[in-house]
C-alpha cells in the first residue's frame, strides 16, 4: 500500500508470485506528480523478479510496467475503455498453454486509456474492439492483462465514486459505459476466468 506510506521491498527473494496492480498513473508519471509512485523502482523490482524467474502477473498499469521492464514502451490506446466488453483471442492466444483452455471470446472489465508495449519475443494473446493489446505473454511465467478480470461490484462502486470523470463521456464515446450499466454486469463470471488462469499459471 504505497499510498499509505509502505515501502517496496528491495528485491524479490522472499516473493513467490509478484502481482503488479493498476492505478490512475502511467509509467511516465513522475514522483512530482504522484509522490508515492516511483515507476523506476517498480520497474527495477519487476526486473529482479524476471531475472529470478518468478511468477509475474501485471494488471492494467502493472502490465504496462512489465512491458517497460522488457524495454517496450507503453502507448496510448486508440480508444479509452471503461466498462465490460469482450476480448478476442489471437491465434497465439488459442495456442497458449493457459488461454487455449478459454473461450475464443469472453467478457472482461476495462478501465484504461493506455496499453502495454510488446517487446521482441512476447506474444499478443488477446485484443478487444477498442484496444489492440489486452493480454500479453512476456514469458512462460510472465503475463500482462490490460483488462480486468478482478473487478467486483464493490470495486466498481469505488471506481464510480472516486473516478467520476472517467465515465463523464458515457454515451459520447463508444467504449465508455455509464454508472448504471457498470453496476448491472455479472463480475463473478470473469472472476472465475481469473481463478482458472491463476490455477493454470502455477501448474
Amino acid at each position: 500500500r504505497l499510498y499509505a506510506g509502505e515501502k517496496l521491498p528491495d528485491n524479490t527473494d522472499d516473493i513467490d508470485f509478484l502481482v503488479v496492480m493498476g492505478g490512475p498513473q502511467s509509467p511516465a508519471t513522475t514522483i512530482a506528480e504522484c509522490p508515492y509512485f516511483d515507476a523506476n523502482k517498480e520497474i527495477a523490482l519487476i526486473k529482479d523478479a524476471i531475472s529470478k524467474q518468478k511468477l509475474i502477473l501485471g494488471v492494467c498499469l502493472g502490465a504496462q510496467l512489465i512491458g517497460e521492464s522488457y524495454g517496450a514502451k507503453y502507448e496510448h490506446s486508440p480508444n479509452r475503455e471503461v466498462g465490460v466488453f469482450p476480448i478476442y483471442l489471437t491465434e497465439a492466444g488459442k495456442k497458449d498453454r493457459i488461454f487455449s483452455r478459454f473461450p475464443e471470446s469472453f467478457p472482461v472489465g476495462h478501465w484504461h486509456g493506455d496499453m502495454p508495449g510488446i517487446p521482441d519475443g512476447a506474444e499478443l494473446l488477446a485484443y478487444s474492439e477498442g484496444c489492440p493489446r489486452q493480454v500479453v505473454r512476456y514469458d512462460d511465467n510472465v503475463y500482462g492483462f490490460q483488462c480486468h478480470f478482478e473487478f467486483t461490484p464493490e470495486a466498481i462502486e469505488g471506481m464510480i465514486k472516486n473516478c467520476p470523470g472517467d465515465i463523464a463521456e458515457a454515451g459520447q464515446l463508444p467504449y465508455i459505459q455509464d454508472a448504471e450499466t457498470l453496476r448491472d454486469h455479472d463480475y463473478a463470471l470473469f472472476n472465475q476466468f481469473l481463478f482458472q488462469f491463476l490455477d493454470y499459471l502455477e501448474m
